[in-house]
């Protein structure tokens, strides 16, 4: 079985950082090895992003101003500011700030 990558980003969601912290603890109590606690690490990266691409269809419009933009890595940062998003729904909601972050499908070297 080959060893598959997936991005780390959901790991700074507030579930992601729980999980982390959870199994950090479980491993100082002696509760589980660290390398059970890799895996289910891992497998929270591939099931995070497989469960967004696969059951989210909602989409949304976003007008702001562009703070902050960079590319490196194969993955873009976007800080944007004074962000109006209109939903699907019509709804509108404002935000002072936000963090876009936006990565290929496909790591660097995969085919």
């Amino acid at each position: 079985m080959a060893a598959e990558n997936h991005y780390e980003l959901y790991r700074q969601c507030s579930i992601g950082l729980t999980l982390v912290d959870t199994l950090d603890e479980m491993v100082q109590e002696g509760r589980i090895e660290p390398q059970l606690a890799m895996k289910v690490v891992s497998r929270f990266d591939k099931a995070a992003a497989d469960v967004l691409a696969d059951k989210v269809k909602a989409r949304l419009n976003f007008k702001g101003h562009l703070d902050v933009y960079r590319f490196c890595d194969d993955v873009w940062t976007f800080k944007i500011k004074d962000v109006n998003f209109k939903l699907d729904n019509g709804s509108t909601v404002q935000a002072d700030k936000i963090k876009i972050v936006s990565c290929n499908t496909k790591r660097p070297g995969e085919v």
